[in-house]
């Protein structure tokens, strides 16, 4: 098949990353195949990228992935990283694909979702309003209060444990201006952030923390970011309240919306535990992949 391998740049680098792109088209011009390199720029993850790779389906097994993943594994190279990271779906095309070609599977993750009509409100009302001595919770939408912001952004070390397995992932380095660029990018993209926090009683600091994505039009599915609690804090069940706070807040607020996803490591038995009682369904599994430069 007679390929052309086209890079493009992204016209819009974020606060902590930058993309390289190539289009593969074939001999009449029409795009058959792309591939999306983000090149990390933060503190604590300057030696990882992360690869997005498609091929459409009428043109697969003519060499077109391989073209396009020699491209972004050469720039990688250029660019000083040390690994790239890619995912697929367990047992699809993708999935096949990457293990071939040097990948090395080094983290699962179940996929799950919680359909908003079928959700148990009185059982999330009860958890949501059950008392946890020490500890109240609070929320706000888009960007963190100015009062908030300082342990807020300290609070997103307890991110710094949650299980990854085998993935050359780094740390990532938190501070408030990067919450507030998160929240900002979120919003120029037309896409509503609530967060939920728990906050200690005794000082007034944020020691865990659930972030909701959802649609600008209220509609579709609303995408869980993160919910994680510090070390310290941990064993007094904030997680599982500040996430019924979440899907509550979100029934209330968008009565349109059809449901929320959440993705989590199969290694973590907590969160797993916690999505299983809320009511989340698992609808898929992922591999994620490293190839180690």
């Amino acid at each position: 098949m007679s390929l052309r391998i086209t890079q493009l740049v992204d016209p819009e680098p974020g606060p902590s990353s930058r993309r390289l792109v190539w289009l593969a088209s074939g001999v009449d011009g029409g795009p058959v195949g792309s591939a999306f390199l983000r090149l990390f720029t933060r503190e604590g993850q300057e030696h990882l990228a992360e690869l997005e790779l498609a091929v459409h389906g009428s043109e697969r097994r003519q060499g077109v992935g391989t073209r396009l993943l020699d491209a972004a594994l050469a720039a990688a190279r250029t660019e000083g990283r040390r690994s790239v990271v890619a995912q697929a779906e367990q047992g699809s095309p993708a999935d096949l694909f990457l293990a071939a070609r040097g990948f090395r599977p080094v983290l699962s993750l179940t996929y799950a979702r919680l359909p908003l009509a079928d959700a148990d409100l009185t059982a999330l009302d009860e958890l949501a309003d059950r008392a946890h001595p020490g500890y109240r919770l609070t929320e706000w939408e888009g960007t963190v209060p100015a009062e908030l912001a300082r342990t807020y952004a300290d609070s997103r070390r307890a991110m710094d444990d949650m299980p990854m397995e085998d993935t050359d992932y780094g740390t990532v380095v938190w501070d408030v201006e990067r919450v507030v660029a998160v929240a900002e990018a979120v919003a120029r993209r037309g896409d509503l952030l609530h967060t939920v926090a728990a906050v200690d009683a005794a000082d007034g600091s944020v020691v865990g923390f659930s972030e909701l994505v959802v649609p600008g039009d209220g509609r579709g599915d609303g995408q869980h970011y993160g919910t994680a609690v510090l070390p310290e804090h941990r064993g007094h069940g904030l997680g599982r309240w500040m996430k019924a706070a979440s899907i509550r807040r979100a029934r209330e607020r968008h009565p349109e919306l059809g449901g929320l996803l959440t993705d989590t490591a199969d290694s973590n038995a907590p969160m797993l535990a916690v999505n299983d009682a809320l009511g989340y369904v698992p609808t898929h599994r992922s591999v994620e992949y490293q190839h180690d430069l």
